[in-house]
């Protein structure tokens, strides 16, 4: 029988399970556990408790759903003993906090009792912050202020000091329940738990999940001494140690092998975070491949063998499942701002595409700044739209002017990056729309590739898992592994036709861009 690999996406609002069959291309089973429906007892929106400018979500919440996940796998039929290893993702920077009985919890788990009663009264906090938290502005200052500045945080970290990533999250726990943080045995992200959960002790953090912590020294690949002493006391103490997206914990902890029936041969894979993840899920091992997300925001991936860093600060760099580097931009007016634009003159999607092709490529150097929304990319405090040459009574200028503002915002905050792609795979649900991949296409100069995943997050995990099943007994490199099981060539590929129309309009984009963003800045002054 051929090795089936296990992989999960703990998400925001739900647990996602993927199983594929790596040696014939397929994914065999899919499900998500839905934590608003399935678990309502938690009283989550969304998945998440809100509260002002804090988000979390309860810790046993995450516990609960992986035996949920396993139970639905059996009442499905599904022969578990197939399974040849098991990895997962989580939704990156959210943190767990548990005492000692939580700690030593992982390797005593009793099959009779469940994920819950296990975990029960084994968290230092009961609530997990996650990345929607925008609670900790104060703290990330003072950790710029400790470590010397924000140009060093780049270069030390790959990224600024952000209120959702954990460094600063873990000083606000610190500072504000100090007794609780004193109690705390160990602090993981909500990766390093599940993976401590299946593995049945405790679990390294991944570099790649690790790196959106503000507390791991990226090019080093581990815990920075100066981001530690600036964040809380006696913290090393307290973290995993740091180890690469494809350690082998061990075999699968004995409450899954007897409480249902998981192959005890089966091998835990350290978990990783969504974002890394789903860099392998859209099948990127490549400096010359990126990937684009068309969901409600729009957010850039893209590999890097040797680390640059954005100087402006916009950008992450994260390290990569196959040990090098890459990078994430995220563009919040993204389906959003076609939405509203489509709102704004009666459009379905069918009309929008066809008043695009009405006006031609370059809309004559008609210009839009699409900021519907606050953005975060370009950083934009003030939402607004503005025109440049153009009037709003031409329909078919403004939904061009829009698409092709969203592209050239991407080209021009990606340059950083330092090489530009000539293959591009776009996901997600504006990835149907062939108007704005032809001109994804003539904006980069570059093919696009519309990537039928619907979670890539889950599927990273599970080939992930499979390099790790596979690398024992054979040398492979993730390039190979993912050429394998994505059969690139067989997909419809959307090529250049029009790049010289965006060639001057790139720099002036760049240019009209910035002129605005230093005007609105000397107005706050």
């Amino acid at each position: 029988m051929d090795a089936l690999f296990l992989g999960f996406d703990c998400g925001t609002q739900s647990l996602k399970t993927t199983i594929i069959d790596y040696q014939n291309k397929k994914i065999i089973y899919e499900d998500s556990v839905h934590y608003d429906s399935d678990l309502p007892h938690y009283q989550t929106k969304h998945g998440v408790l809100h509260d002002g400018l804090s988000k979390t979500t309860p810790s046993l919440l995450f516990a609960e759903a992986l035996d949920m996940a396993f139970e639905r796998m059996i009442r499905k039929g599904l022969d578990l003993t197939l399974i040849s290893a098991v990895s997962g993702s989580a939704q990156q920077h959210g943190s767990v906090y548990l005492n000692e009985r939580g700690k030593s919890a992982f390797k005593n788990l009793n099959p009779n009792k469940s994920l819950k009663e296990n975990f029960e009264n084994g968290f230092s906090k009961d609530l997990s912050p996650i990345w929607m938290d925008a609670s900790t502005s104060q703290e990330c200052l003072e950790i710029e202020k400790a470590v010397g500045g924000s140009l060093f945080a780049l270069k030390e970290t790959g990224s600024s000091l952000f209120e959702r990533f954990t460094g600063p999250q873990i000083r606000k726990f610190f500072k504000e329940e100090p007794a609780s943080y004193k109690n705390t045995g160990l602090i993981s992200l909500i990766s390093g738990f599940m993976s401590s959960i299946l593995s049945g002790s405790i679990s390294p953090i991944d570099t790649a999940d690790g790196s959106g912590m503000n507390l791991m020294s990226i090019e080093k690949g581990a815990w920075s001494k100066p981001f530690l002493e600036a964040t809380a006391d006696h913290l090393l103490e307290k973290l995993p140690p740091l180890s690469p997206s494809w350690r082998i914990i061990g075999e699968v902890s004995p409450y899954f092998t007897i409480k249902y029936g998981l192959n005890p041969k089966a091998l835990a894979i350290i978990w990783s975070g969504d974002n890394p993840d789903s860099l392998l899920g859209l099948g990127i091992a490549e400096s010359n491949v990126s990937a684009i997300s068309l969901g409600t925001s729009f957010t850039y991936f893209g590999h890097m063998d040797t680390f640059r860093f954005d100087e402006k600060g916009e950008g992450h760099v994260f390290r990569s499942p196959d040990g090098h580097f890459m990078t994430l931009n995220c563009f919040k007016n993204g389906a959003l701002a076609i939405e509203k634009m489509r709102s704004l003159y009666s459009l379905d999607l069918k009309s929008f595409e066809n008043e695009v092709l009405k006006a031609k490529p370059g809309n004559d150097g008609k210009l839009l700044l699409p900021f519907f929304e606050t953005e975060i990319v370009p950083k934009v405090l003030e939402a607004g739209v503005h025109r440049f040459h153009l009037n709003e009574e031409d329909v078919p200028g403004n939904c061009r002017a829009l698409l092709e503002a969203e592209m050239l915002s991407m080209k021009v905050h990606s340059a950083w990056m330092g090489k530009a792609p000539t293959l591009i795979y776009a996901t997600g649900g504006a990835s149907k729309n062939k108007v704005l991949l032809q001109i994804m296409a003539d904006v980069f100069n570059a093919s696009v590739i519309e990537r039928k995943v619907s979670n890539s997050a889950c599927l990273g995990a599970c080939l992930r898992a499979a390099y790790a099943y596979f690398s024992l007994n054979a040398k492979l490199t993730f390039k190979s592994l993912l050429a394998n099981f994505f059969e690139n060539g067989q997909e419809e590929k959307i090529v250049p036709k029009n790049p010289e129309a965006y060639h001057a309009l790139i720099k002036h984009y760049a240019d009209l861009e910035e002129s605005y963003l230093n005007d609105f800045a000397l107005k706050r002054r």
